[in-house]
């Protein structure tokens, strides 16, 4: 995993950074609340498989029906994702202080293209040099 403040050299890096965040925020709230959550970590483990999962060679030849399908199961992912993150938030307010608190870490990395995230890791590298530089002066 990158060190901490300094960016992510690649995708790769980008998603074990993410991934590494989400399990460091699941165990500050299994030790505020003194439970377990079995469930959404294994949510959390299986969503960074399916991230680091590489497209099968048939994947590069699908016809417009297919990657609509397979477009259509990614949506009903996320959508599981997103029931399961909002019904946690409702039903526990820390864990909606701590997800609102640390958004603008993790929101535009899942919400990003793959272009926009080699942007976002490519700009957040030059945002780290210029901090460098001015801490040295």
């Amino acid at each position: 995993m990158a060190e901490e403040g300094k960016a992510p050299s690649s995708p790769a890096a980008a998603d074990a950074q993410l991934f590494g965040l989400l399990s460091n925020l699941l165990q500050q709230v299994e030790s505020l609340t003194n439970q377990e959550e079995v469930e959404l970590r294994a949510k959390i483990e299986t969503l960074g498989v399916e991230v680091r999962k590489l497209p099968s060679k048939s994947a590069q030849h699908l016809n417009e029906m297919e990657i609509a399908n397979e477009l259509d199961k990614l949506s009903v992912k996320l959508d599981n994702v997103d029931e399961l993150i909002s019904s946690t938030m409702a039903a526990d307010p820390q864990v909606r202080t701590l997800l609102s608190t640390t958004a603008d870490v993790w929101m535009p990395v899942i919400t990003a293209t793959s272009d926009e995230r080699r942007n976002f890791t490519s700009m957040a590298g030059e945002e780290s040099v210029q901090d460098k530089g001015k801490s040295s002066e």
